[in-house]
């Protein structure tokens, strides 16, 4: 099986998503071949990500250290992780998890180092899920970014 490529696109929030701090998302992502995990229904696809997400003109966060005004770019790179037989209906959705590094520096993401965490579902030619980016409250402020993801395969 080759590698899978998918760009996605969609919106990300700052925070609660009902505060209206969203912004345009963009990502493109690398997964390559499953391996099993042991004798279990569990398989795992190295899986490596790079995107950016847009800047935000808030007007309540233009002063101080932090803003909202910094576009993010950023990449990463972890583990895809699948459950079920090769033709479960269920084997199409997964998780995935990355250490990430970043440019920017905003009331959402402050530090240089984050976390993606993706719950998803995976077509043949395409997917939706749900990511959050966070550094886990490692640094302050730290509201994180949570978006709504759609991508198409290759």
């Amino acid at each position: 099986m080759a590698a899978r490529f998918e760009l996605q696109g969609g919106i990300s929030y700052m925070g609660n998503p009902s505060n209206g701090y969203d912004t345009p998302a963009a990502f493109g992502e690398l997964i390559f071949d499953p391996h099993p995990i042991g004798s279990s229904k569990f398989t795992w696809s190295a899986d490596v990500t790079a995107g950016w997400i847009g800047s935000r003109n808030n007007r309540e966060f233009t002063t101080g250290r932090y803003t909202t005004q910094d576009d993010i770019w950023l990449v990463g790179g972890g583990a895809r992780i699948h459950y079920g037989f090769a033709n479960a209906w269920c084997r199409q959705l997964f998780l995935s998890f990355q250490p990430a590094v970043q440019s920017g520096r905003t009331q959402a993401l402050s530090s240089p180092y984050e976390f993606i965490t993706t719950v998803g579902y995976e077509g043949s030619h395409w997917s939706l899920g749900i990511r959050h980016i966070s550094d886990g409250g490692m640094h302050k402020p730290n509201r994180g970014e949570t978006m709504i993801l759609a991508g198409v395969a290759f």
